[in-house]
């Protein structure tokens, strides 16, 4: 069972028995990843983040703290090679170890290079270690969140006239997040699986000119689809002290 490190606690081990406490105190978070994190192509609301954020800015919520820490263009590896400092340097956070990271990256793995049939920007078996080697960093810091990634528009490729986005990688590469998570009990919203269910009528207006960042549209409902999320109700809004990781 797994348990919200406060700053003098032991790091969890991967296979250790864990328990989800849902702190008295505000949540301390971080968000990490790539573009989805960073929130680029919403220029009204600033990304599901930086929306979520502002909401609980306002004195009527709970005063919960999230720190962005998105970078466009990050890959699996750039995220785990700054997971630990960010972690340990975020302002009002350096007296007290976050309570929980949001992970959101691996898309920008999955393109392929110069060409539709080019190798993929990380070779798969590469991706694999890294998202291993992310993960049970995170999880011996705190508590952990996945949000998997959103489709792109496969018609809109190539992405900076070298980078093509499809969706068979794009499932290949999600799914071998999912099921990492799932061996570590880490909560998985698989928001590409949602989305592309919803049907294209509905995805396709939600991204950006570019087809592979949500617009403005798609980030609000990223950010509903996150808060609908029975893993982050029981996280954040705290509705029972502890709940087991595997009931998400």
């Amino acid at each position: 069972m797994q348990t919200l490190a406060t700053g003098s606690e032991p790091r969890f081990s991967s296979g250790e028995s864990r328990s989800t406490v849902i702190p008295p105190h505000p949540l301390r978070l971080l968000a990490l990843g790539d573009s989805l994190i960073y929130g680029f192509g919403d220029p009204e609301g600033g990304g599901w983040v930086e929306r979520l954020r502002r909401r609980w800015m306002s004195p009527e919520q709970q005063g919960h703290v999230l720190y962005n820490l998105g970078v466009r263009g990050d890959k699996v590896e750039q995220v785990s090679h700054r997971l630990e400092h960010e972690f340990r340097h975020r302002g009002e956070l350096r007296h007290r170890v976050p309570d929980g990271i949001i992970l959101s990256v691996g898309v920008n793995d999955s393109a392929r290079l110069s060409r539709p049939n080019g190798r993929n920007f990380t070779d798969f078996e590469d991706f694999q270690t890294n998202l291993q080697i992310l993960l049970d960093r995170a999880q011996q810091l705190c508590r952990v969140l996945f949000v998997g990634m959103t489709p792109v528009d496969p018609v809109q490729m190539p992405f900076s006239g070298c980078l093509y986005y499809n969706h068979d990688d794009q499932y290949r590469y999600k799914e071998a997040t999912r099921l990492a998570c799932q061996q570590r009990q880490i909560p998985y919203l698989d928001i590409f699986d949602l989305w592309l269910a919803r049907g294209q009528d509905w995805w396709q207006p939600r991204l950006s000119s570019d087809g592979l960042h949500p617009n403005s549209a798609g980030y609000a409902a990223l950010l509903e689809d996150v808060l609908n999320w029975d893993a982050v109700q029981r996280w954040i809004e705290g509705s029972a002290l502890t709940t087991p990781l595997n009931a998400a």
